[in-house]
């Protein structure tokens, strides 16, 4: 498998994109054309799995804490044999909006040699998280959803809810955008936020939303045991619901009535059945897992026209391909840095031969 950064690679430097390469790779092709690169990719990386061409990233783990904020620290691996280890530290802190005028999400994403373990790029890890977790609800709802899907419904009116529009917009002919957020200021705020999508945003109540809407993502952050945030109530008989939000043991946004009647199929299995929304039921009560669903896709079209939950925890393979996605434009650009941040000493026996080994001839 070529690295998607195969031309910049050199084993005294790191290649880097910052802030600002951020912005110019959405500004080089487009923020449309970016997401459905994210969302192709995602979808064949998934079926690549599905057939046992590719490898489910490990379980994440990491540190929970409750002082000074409350929130979690996680690490995110992925390993694609003989090409390279991608590793995404992630901060989740509910209370940074409101405390600290930050992203609920931060984090970085690094890719490393898989020979060497030299460290080959660094980039930011919130755009990533915030586009490839909509781009994965957008292959879940295109493998399950009804094609001609109009009223979308989010629950949650946050950064996430405004990627989930995004990928879903490009997916289907939306007509209607229903919106809830228990934060009033979120809530109003949205229209704005989404208005690069042409799509009309009006305020709907939990129950109303589910009534209504084809489509519904729930985005929250719920805490743990307040759940769920949508009810159990009269809703169209081939709704789909993306639940994003679940990503801690007790933490849940779905009635546990619905998820019995519904067809759930969860990106990690083995991580849903942990802290999604599958916590709450025996494996016997899901279906194939979406990597099997994206390889065998008319067992996904099977289910459409009945109840279908997608059980998103998100994992690292999904940060493997959106960072495939963004190197790749970012060396059709030109763009990104290149830093010797490791310490190759002339002699690899002596780490206080400061001076760094020579460059390999036509490097």
């Amino acid at each position: 498998m070529p690295s998607a950064a195969e031309k910049w690679e050199n084993p005294m430097e790191t290649w880097v994109l910052s802030r600002d390469d951020i912005a110019d790779v959405v500004t080089a092709v487009g923020r449309d054309a970016l997401m459905r690169r994210v969302v192709d990719r995602l979808a064949e990386g998934f079926a690549d799995v599905g057939r046992g061409a590719r490898e489910l990233s490990p379980l994440r783990d990491g540190f929970e804490r409750a002082e000074p904020v409350q929130g979690i620290f996680e690490w995110m691996p992925h390993r694609d044999p003989g090409d390279s280890i991608t590793l995404k530290t992630v901060g989740y802190s509910p209370a940074n909006p409101h405390h600290f005028g930050l992203p609920t999400i931060i984090g970085t994403v690094a890719r490393y040699d898989d020979s060497t373990g030299a460290l080959t790029a660094l980039m930011d890890g919130v755009l990533l998280t915030a586009i490839r977790t909509g781009a994965a609800a957008a292959v879940a709802s295109r493998l399950l959803a009804a094609p001609d899907s109009r009223v979308l419904g989010l629950v949650g009116a946050g950064a996430q809810a405004v990627t989930q529009l995004h990928a879903l917009s490009l997916e289907f002919p939306l007509e209607r955008v229903l919106v809830w957020d228990t934060d009033r200021a979120h809530r109003e705020s949205f229209a704005r936020r989404a208005a690069f999508t042409g799509l009309d945003v009006e305020i709907a109540d939990p129950a109303r939303i589910v009534a209504e809407a084809d489509i519904v993502s729930t985005a929250t952050s719920v805490a743990v045991g307040a759940g769920p945030v949508l009810p159990d109530g009269p809703h169209r008989e081939h709704l789909h619901i993306n639940a994003i939000g679940a990503d801690l043991v007790g933490k849940t946004e779905l009635p546990l009535s619905l998820l019995r009647r519904a067809f759930v199929t969860a990106d990690h299995p083995e991580q849903a059945h942990r802290e999604g929304e599958c916590q709450r039921l025996a494996p016997h009560q899901t279906g194939p897992g979406l990597t099997l669903l994206a390889a065998e896709p008319a067992l996904a079209h099977e289910q459409r026209g009945a109840l279908t939950v997608f059980d998103s925890t998100g994992f690292a393979l999904e940060d493997a391909l959106a960072m495939e996605v963004f190197l790749q434009v970012a060396a059709e650009h030109g763009l990104g840095s290149r830093i010797q941040i490791e310490h190759h000493p002339a002699d690899a026996l002596d780490p206080y031969a400061l001076q760094p080994a020579p460059t390999p001839a036509g490097r």
